[in-house]
């Protein structure tokens, strides 16, 4: 059963990729949801397992690499933590090959679309049952490729194919951090086997290295090198302008990869490597840093976006962030509480802005939607429910993870922690304001539509809603079912020995007036929300006009894109242009198979000049040959 959870998605995409044209449409997209949802099936079974009868298991696939002392096993390792991302995985990805049945019915290429999910699946699988660095990093790339693959599925429009190349490229470079990491994990330890690898973890805490030039200690630069992997793949500050440009797919693209998955597994690999990070102060500050920054800045940043899609993009972004400074604080759990409740909530905000949407012709812009709750209602009230377990409105999945993550970072009793907790409330109320935003521009008010006519936008249909309804059972309810197991610690913790704590989290409990801030500002921003964009709408526009250069500020995404432009991008193209015009093709070409075959060239057109027709002229050559031979034959 195990084996089949992450082989079924591959037999899925290799049918569907090879096959699908024989097979056709409809079963191809039968095929792969079916074989999906049973991988689902079987993975809920496993997380049940692990939680009633304390399940774990190893189990080997085969040898891999065995050359000198690198040896790499490709198996399936169970545990608590693996088991939790087990059912995230397959469960949204199930969810996501169903509604894409109803939203790519019009697709000519619907075979290769579901292929391409479901090799995505196999590979997240096999990135987070992974007992080793090697195994991590091939499903790490393969789902970085798969990526790829998704985001430009629309290839022939031009901004898609950018996206995909973009977030390509930016995810390069955080997994070049992550490799040279492990090349120093396997230098340092000579494995690359987890248990093998944190084993030996306290002897090297005292050790430095010199890495650039600078001292440093090999667990910090451990810590950094793989971080810096996590920061791409889960769009961290600085290596997460990918992200919203990716918004460029497919809408189940932005559910699957930019909601529960992909965008993810930085996470996971901050706690997967618990044992490495506990050991690192410093890389546990840095993390809190860019964590907490990344939070505040994609917040702001989504007040202003006027794209549906990429709203809920930042806000992504911004969630991310609060995983990444509870890992930070050292709430690992916290963090995986997190992101399991979001994984439901955003994934459902995603598939129900496709509904959207798909309701009016594809239009993204807010601006150009409106007034249309009674035309959609079933969309209408899942994307309630979603916006308000974004928020962390009270007993909502949202809630109980977001608000756990603000108070252990306010536990954690240094300026550090206040600071993220700080940071964390205010975010909070951002992200309350341009969730309900979205909401209100979205569905209430005037529409605004120029291309088609209210009456003309409709409800989805059924095959593209039951997704949606599955998905805000579990906004609503995770969280509460949820918060005392994934929260536990010590002796009985559900993670045993999946998540290690150097000194145990703290059991107290901030001042009840720190408890009850969050849930205050979440529930005053929604009549703030209202009375802004619905009522008093004047009031933004005239705070826009006055702060002109704040609003192109965040509009502009924080000039990121510009200053990567000027930085790297204009000198990468000079130095580009400068190895191809001159090494290549004056040089390397120019010296090698060009002038090559220019010096033939010009030797035979010579040669044919001799080729006369007349008989004195072959004469004389054969003279002039005969006359060298024998002059040689002499001086011999």
């Amino acid at each position: 059963m195990e084996l089949s959870i992450i082989f079924l998605p591959l037999i899925a995409s290799i049918i569907s990729g090879f096959f699908g044209r024989y097979l056709g449409d409809r079963n191809s997209e039968i095929l792969t949801s079916l074989l999906v949802s049973i991988s689902a099936i079987f993975s809920i079974y496993v997380f049940y397992q692990v939680l009633i009868n304390d399940f774990q298991e190893n189990i080997t696939i085969a040898t891999w690499i065995n050359s000198g002392s690198l040896n790499v096993d490709w198996s399936m390792n169970i545990d608590p933590l693996s088991a939790v991302m087990l059912v995230v995985v397959t469960l949204i990805s199930a969810l996501v090959h169903i509604y894409s049945i109803g939203y790519m019915s019009h697709d000519p290429h619907k075979p290769r679309f579901m292929a391409y999910l479901s090799l995505f699946t196999f590979a997240m699988l096999i990135l987070v049952t992974s007992d080793n660095f090697i195994q991590l990093f091939f499903g790490w790339e393969g789902v970085g490729l798969c990526s790829y693959f998704l985001i430009g599925f629309w290839f022939k429009k031009e901004t898609a194919n950018a996206a995909a190349i973009k977030a390509f490229v930016v995810n390069r470079i955080g997994d070049f951090g992550f490799a040279l990491g492990i090349f120093l994990i396997f230098y340092l330890f000579g494995t690359v086997n987890y248990n093998e690898v944190f084993e030996q973890i306290p002897s090297i805490i005292e050790k430095d290295i010199s890495f650039l030039g600078i001292k440093i200690g090999a667990i910090d630069l451990i810590c950094l090198l793989l971080f810096i992997g996590a920061m791409g793949k889960s769009a961290q500050i600085f290596l997460h302008t990918w992200l919203p440009d990716a918004m460029e797919g497919p809408t189940p693209v932005s559910a699957l990869i930019h909601a529960a998955t992909m965008v993810t597994a930085g996470v996971f690999l901050v706690v997967r490597c618990s044992p490495i990070y506990e050991y690192s102060l410093l890389a546990l500050n840095i993390i809190t840093i860019i964590g907490m920054a990344t939070a505040l800045f994609a917040a702001s940043v989504a007040l202003v976006q006027t794209d549906i899609k990429k709203i809920i993009a930042y806000s992504t972004c911004s969630q991310l962030g609060y995983m990444f400074f509870a890992t930070g604080v050292g709430a690992y759990n916290i963090a995986m509480f997190h992101l399991f409740t979001h994984a439901f909530f955003k994934a459902l905000l995603f598939l129900g802005s496709g509904s959207v949407i798909h309701a009016f012709k594809d239009e993204q812009d807010i601006n150009k939607m409106g007034g249309v709750w009674k035309h959609l209602p079933y969309t209408y009230i899942m994307m309630i429910i979603g916006t308000l377990a974004l928020t962390g409105f009270p007993f909502l999945s949202g809630f109980y993870s977001k608000d756990a993550i603000i108070e252990f970072a306010y536990l954690r009793g240094n300026s550090t922690g206040y600071y993220a907790a700080g940071i964390g409330i205010f975010t909070a109320f951002l992200t309350s304001i341009y969730s309900w935003r979205l909401i209100f521009k979205t569905f209430h008010g005037e529409f605004n539509n120029q291309e088609i006519k209210i009456k003309d936008t409709h409800e989805s249909p059924i095959i593209m809603l039951i997704p949606l309804i599955l998905l805000s059972v579990g906004a609503i309810f995770t969280g509460m079912f949820f918060k005392n197991l994934f929260i536990s610690h010590g002796e009985l913790s559900f993670w045993k020995d999946s998540i290690f704590f150097l000194k145990p989290l703290s059991s107290d409990h901030p001042p009840s007036w720190f408890l009850f801030l969050t849930p205050t500002l979440v529930i005053l921003s929604i009549p703030i929300s209202y009375f802004l964009f619905l009522k008093k709408k004047e009031i933004v526009d005239g705070l826009v006009q006055v702060n002109q250069p704040l609003y192109k500020f965040l509009k502009n995404k924080w000039y990121f894109d510009e200053l990567y432009e000027v930085l790297f991008i204009k000198s990468s193209k000079k130095i580009g242009s400068f190895l191809w015009k001159f090494c290549d093709v004056k040089l390397i070409d120019g010296f090698g198979p060009d002038g090559i075959s220019t010096l033939i060239k010009i030797l035979s057109q010579k040669a044919n000049k001799f080729q006369s027709g007349f008989i004195y002229q072959y004469a004389f050559i054969m003279l002039l040959g005969f006359s060298a031979l024998l002059t040689f034959l002499i001086i011999k």
